[in-house]
């Protein structure tokens, strides 16, 4: 099944310039990574790639019962998009969960990773799902577990899994602003329009805006996806970008930057788990400087 599933994905910038792969997190549209910021690494000499996981924005939808799938597939997926725009590697810029998918390809192929930048995630085997889950569930977290999300994260997803699903086109945008507002953290100014515009524009664009859902599916299908212990065998030049107002995965990525022999860590100020206009700059001279020969 998985090899029949069509992704969705768009490319900027001169075929024959160093071509950077966007890697967007679970439940998360490609669109996600703002056009300012593309255009920033587009005028910096890169080509740029963006796409859809399957079940998110315009990549196929998928009746899990039917043809379930696991997070192995979503990976997987993401060397279908390399190959299909004809890259044997790629620099791979990743965000939240799609930074699990980016360790987890430098460790597995590492011939296709020229650079690796890793945004707002956790080190790949430090079960980051199941620590967010027990503080849901107000669980004690075991010694030696990643730091947690903030009380505010907790307090808002506690909220959501209790409340009754919106009704309409305009309660579910509503939602969506609701949730970009807690990611964006406490850092910055948050644009309240800006942020209609682009949920409207993620909620408008979806084939099934509730598919997202099976992204949960699929982890709960192979919870032991993440390998555990193997970063030490990163070989990509790494560079891992934290925000200073990391409401998700506050503290986590010095514990990858730890683990990746050479890491270097950035900590953007003001910055959440969203990536807003005011960090375009310095994310996109970060990512040019890291990328660049």
């Amino acid at each position: 099944m998985s090899s029949e599933v069509k992704i969705w994905s768009e490319e900027f910038g001169a075929e024959t310039d160093a071509p950077i792969l966007l890697v967007m997190g679970s439940m998360s549209q490609g669109v996600l990574w703002p056009d300012e910021f593309v255009g920033r690494l587009v005028a910096g000499g890169r080509r740029v790639i963006r796409y859809d996981h399957r079940d998110t924005g315009r990549s196929d939808t998928v009746d899990f019962a039917a043809d379930p799938y696991t997070w192995d597939d979503i990976k997987d997926d993401l060397y279908r998009v390399l190959d299909a725009h004809g890259l044997e590697s790629a620099h791979l810029v990743c965000h939240s969960a799609g930074g699990l998918l980016g360790q987890f390809v430098a460790v597995e192929r590492p011939e296709r990773v020229r650079t690796l930048t890793i945004i707002g995630s956790s080190p790949l085997g430090g079960g980051e799902g199941q620590v967010i889950m027990r503080a849901l569930m107000g669980e004690p977290q075991p010694e030696g577990s990643l730091p947690e999300p903030t009380p505010e994260f907790v307090a808002f997803y506690r909220a959501l899994l209790a409340a009754a699903p919106p009704a309409d086109r305009r309660a579910r945008i509503d939602g969506m602003i609701a949730e970009q507002r807690l990611l964006h953290g406490t850092g910055l100014p948050f644009d309240e329009d800006a942020a209609r515009r682009l949920q409207e524009r993620i909620h408008d664009r979806a084939r099934d805006l509730s598919a997202v859902a099976n992204h949960r599916l699929a982890a709960a299908a192979k919870p032991d996806f993440e390998p555990v212990g193997v970063l030490h065998r990163v070989q990509a030049p790494t560079l891992v970008i934290e925000g200073s107002h990391e409401p998700a995965k506050p503290g986590h990525g010095a514990l990858i930057a730890e683990q990746i022999p050479g890491a270097r860590l950035l900590i953007v100020p003001g910055m959440g788990h969203t990536l807003p206009p005011e960090t375009h700059e310095e994310l996109a001279t970060a990512i040019l400087t890291h990328t660049a020969g």
